[in-house]
């Protein structure tokens, strides 16, 4: 489609990138495929919008106000200028969120958020459905029960990657567009709609790895299973469970005779003993890094 349209409208581009679609000098248009299409606005007229709408569906950006609070913070992490009235902040931390294009408007995300949190936060919107929320000495709050909650009441899947706790506001900015970069890479390997900071350090590592390496990790440690799809789900699902054969077993609806059959046919084929610890370490990087290169 976009070959096409590009014949008509040359400055037509196709966009994944959610920091793009905000650009003011383009009109925005949605596929059935929920991918990104733009064309410059002065090469667009009224019957052009209108045909395009029959089988597009237009994106508009619609952002709630910010507050006084959400500008000093706008200001913090785009400028790296922090203001007087902040100083004594000295605990907060960065969380990302995101949910379907064109799914939620953004003013009952905001008011469902702050409705959970015991005083007032600050949103950061990227575009109309990605940006950060800044928590101040908020502690306490488990993400996967706040995701489970918004998820029953707006019915829209919604994906939190949850920041460090920091002290020191100069750091702010970095911390900021460390967050916007990491977190949509680490959702690429996962299907968890809450990943923390800590646990998405393998996704991370692997992210940045270059792809000889990543490869030379693949085979070297899957060996003959590399292409054996039901054994590495299998031992993927062993491992996320902590390597704990009843849960595992529970989880995949299968006989503990069955898990444990797959388990000692991937030590077999692989030599290593995917029970220990460290062994699961490299053996999960090693999937991580067989999914990166199957993107």
């Amino acid at each position: 489609m976009i070959e096409t349209l590009q014949t008509i409208f040359p400055s037509c581009t196709y966009s994944n990138d959610a920091k793009s679609v905000t650009t003011a000098a383009y009109q925005w248009f949605i596929t059935k495929e929920n991918e990104m299409i733009g064309i410059r606005k002065d090469e667009l007229m009224n019957r052009d919008l209108t045909l395009l709408s029959a089988f597009l569906t237009p994106y508009h950006v619609k952002l709630p106000a910010m507050s006084r609070n959400e500008q000093l913070w706008t200001k913090l992490v785009h400028n790296g200028d922090i203001p007087a009235t902040m100083h004594h902040v000295n605990n907060y931390r960065f969380v990302y969120f995101s949910f379907p294009i064109n799914q939620l408007d953004p003013s009952a995300f905001k008011e469902a958020i702050q409705a959970i949190f015991t005083s007032e936060i600050a949103i950061l919107w990227e575009n109309d459905h990605t940006g950060i929320i800044v928590e101040i000495d908020d502690k306490g709050l488990s993400y996967e029960q706040i995701v489970d909650v918004l998820m029953s009441d707006l019915y829209v899947k919604i994906k939190f990657y949850v920041g460090e706790y920091h002290k020191d506001l100069q750091q702010a900015k970095s911390y900021y567009n460390r967050l916007l970069n990491d977190a949509p890479a680490a959702f690429s390997y996962t299907k968890d709609n809450v990943i923390s900071y800590m646990y998405a350090i393998p996704y991370l590592i692997v992210d940045q790895a270059d792809h000889t390496f990543l490869q030379m990790l693949a085979e070297t440690v899957l060996k003959d299973i590399l292409q054996d799809a039901e054994i590495l789900e299998t031992i993927e699902a062993f491992i996320q469970h902590n390597l704990n054969i009843s849960v595992t077993a529970k989880v995949l609806y299968m006989h503990r005779n069955s898990l444990q059959y797959r388990i000692d046919k991937f030590i077999e084929k692989t030599g290593i003993d995917i029970r220990q610890f460290q062994a699961a370490m490299t053996v999960k990087l090693a999937l991580l890094a067989k999914k990166h290169l199957d993107l």
